[in-house]
């Protein structure tokens, strides 16, 4: 440590404000897509619920349109519902239980 210079830092004589958040887009109409980790934890939450027991009575809104469906599993590219019907995860805009 004796071999090392001596620093004296500079005395700092105007505010700071280095914090600012930028953002640019050519777009301004930009509809962002939902991330799809949010769906995929909401649709863990449904299944991790008390009150899910073997299946969901659930509100999906899809990418085209919104749909009532009774949930009883997932894959991991798919919902399942109690029709046997297969929903692709990635087709889904939000998802809330009824």
């Amino acid at each position: 440590m004796k071999d090392l210079p001596r620093v004296t830092p500079g005395k700092i004589r105007e505010n700071l404000n280095n914090t600012q958040e930028i953002f640019y887009s050519k777009d301004r109409s930009i509809n962002k897509k939902p991330d799809s980790l949010t769906i995929i934890k909401k649709i863990n939450n449904i299944f991790a619920s008390s009150s899910h027991v073997y299946k969901s009575k659930c509100k999906i809104t899809l990418t085209d349109k919104i749909v009532e469906k009774e949930i009883v599993g997932k894959t991991s590219t798919n919902l399942v519902t109690i029709n046997g019907e297969l929903i692709k995860i990635t087709d889904i805009v939000d998802i809330e239980k009824v």
